[in-house]
């Protein structure tokens, strides 16, 4: 027999499952939570949990709140048990599992009336993201906000009717500046380079195109700090609410299961004060940059080097992927040789030590990552985390050719067919272009390279696109297995 998560049953949750040590009717709303999501449930909620069982910042009670009418799916599976979560962190040692109770309200999405009143209510302070590397309206080539975006034009030409999660922070921030309230702090938690000046960008930039004067004083007045980010938190399954029934007798529509690790390194910079996040593991830092590039380069990248060389293999899990000699081998010999020398070093960080430790998390068992996951969305990661080392190193006369390798199992992945011959369901917000230009790489590997929006100079590169050409012609010819078992016999 199972219990199903709700207030109710807070009191009397399964033997084995820890639940919150405080008062939930006495947090009161403090962050507004755009994008709720796994990630978020399993990071910035898990740590403020953390800091309300010590009886402290009660008054940073997390509101979710989303753009998308896509959204009310997961807001309706929340609501039906009080906005609760059940956290599993898993390893090889075992499963543990907790309810937390940070959040204490979600506001429907899509409704922009709504959303605006809640982001102009005084309690609210921060204003935090998780909308993935894709919501931000970036230009993959520059790195830069894109302000002819057709979203940020329609929201610029009625800012009081937004339909982005910009134009609503905007609207939110003009109704403060309006009834004389301290504006919140805008905290981006998102997995980008530079997350809080990307951000800031983006609303920063679509004020520009509202007016100057806005534009001015959010850039005066509004805090974005940047952060690093880290915890893997696959999707949810039927496998996963299955297991949590069945070893811990708790029925939710919607549990998190992820690893034990997770890290959050943030700027201390708060117009209107901030949760005493210190006191539970986060590190406020004056600048995250090296946090970022290390985690970003040396984490991400190694995802991006099992993932496409797994997908090709027709290798399900992450953790079977790093049980292939040929994939694990690829990664180390990749990170060691051309990613990690590009990093510089970071305080109080071995990065001997952090690959390791990364190692050690792709390998875990029982984390259930999938190498599709890995996969998704290669045209909004790669510019984020592979092209800009591959520019670093053909910059400073450097070999590329496990890199250039990398981008040619992208490549061949996204033509859309294992080596086995099995379909490859669309993986990418931009699959049909994708499949188009790696069909046509097939024979001319440089049009994949022309896809100047992703590469840039780096595609303009004849060392590259050499390297390159070379890397896809055999892994057409060989395929993906004879193709890493020479990279590595060198």
């Amino acid at each position: 027999m199972t219990t199903k998560l709700s207030d109710k049953t807070l009191a009397a949750l399964p033997p084995g499952v820890a639940g919150p040590k405080y008062d939930r009717a006495a947090l009161t709303p403090g962050i507004l939570h755009f994008g709720v999501g796994n990630f978020h449930r399993a990071h910035q909620a898990v740590y403020l949990d953390d800091l309300f069982n010590k009886g402290a910042g009660h008054e940073w009670g997390i509101v979710g709140a989303g753009v998308f009418a896509a959204e009310r799916a997961a807001r309706q599976k929340l609501a039906a048990q009080d906005w609760l979560t059940t956290v599993v962190e898993q390893d090889e040692k075992g499963r543990s599992a907790r309810v937390t109770a940070a959040m204490i309200d979600f506001v429907e999405p899509a409704d922009v009336s709504a959303t605006i009143a809640r982001l102009a209510d005084p309690r609210i302070r921060i204003v935090s993201l998780t909308i993935t590397e894709g919501g931000y309206f970036i230009d993959p080539a520059s790195g830069r906000f894109d302000p002819a975006h057709p979203g940020i034009v329609a929201d610029a030409g009625d800012p009081a009717n937004p339909k982005t999660v910009f134009g609503l922070i905007l609207a939110g921030l003009v109704q403060r500046r309006r009834n004389g309230i301290v504006p919140f702090t805008v905290m981006s938690c998102d997995n980008i380079p530079h997350n809080g000046r990307v951000a800031a960008d983006g609303v920063i930039g679509l004020a520009r195109l509202v007016d100057d004067e806005l534009a001015d004083w959010v850039g005066e007045h509004v805090a974005f700090p940047n952060s690093m980010v880290d915890r893997i938190t696959p999707a949810t399954t039927d496998r996963e609410r299955a297991i949590l029934a069945d070893e811990f007798g708790l029925e939710d529509a919607w549990p998190v299961f992820c690893e034990p690790f997770r890290q959050w390194v943030l700027e201390d910079r708060f117009t209107d004060g901030r949760p005493a996040l210190e006191e539970v593991g986060v590190q406020f830092v004056g600048d995250v940059s090296p946090y970022e590039l290390m985690k970003i380069r040396i984490l991400n990248g190694g995802h991006a080097a099992i993932a496409y060389p797994a997908g090709l293999m027709d290798i399900h899990f992450v953790h079977e992927a790093m049980q292939e000699p040929l994939v694990r081998g690829f990664l180390e010999k990749l990170e060691r040789e051309e990613i990690i020398p590009t990093v510089p070093p970071v305080p109080d960080t071995s990065l001997e030590e952090y690959f390791r430790q990364i190692d050690h998390r792709f390998s875990n068992p029982q984390i259930g990552d999938t190498v599709r996951r890995l996969c998704l969305d290669g045209s909004n990661r790669q510019p984020k985390f592979i092209i800009p080392t591959i520019a670093d190193r053909l910059k400073a006369g450097q070999g590329i050719a496990g890199l250039a390798l990398e981008s040619a199992l992208w490549c061949r992945y996204c033509f859309g067919t294992t080596d086995s011959g099995a379909a490859i369901e669309p993986n990418d917000p931009n699959w049909d272009r994708m499949q188009e230009t790696a069909r046509a790489a097939k024979d001319d590997p440089a049009a994949w390279l022309a896809m100047d929006d992703i590469y840039g100079d780096v595609g303009r590169s004849s060392v590259f696109i050499g390297a390159f050409s070379a890397a896809l012609g055999s892994l057409w010819a060989d395929g993906a297995r004879a193709v890493l078992g020479r990279y590595l016999a060198g």
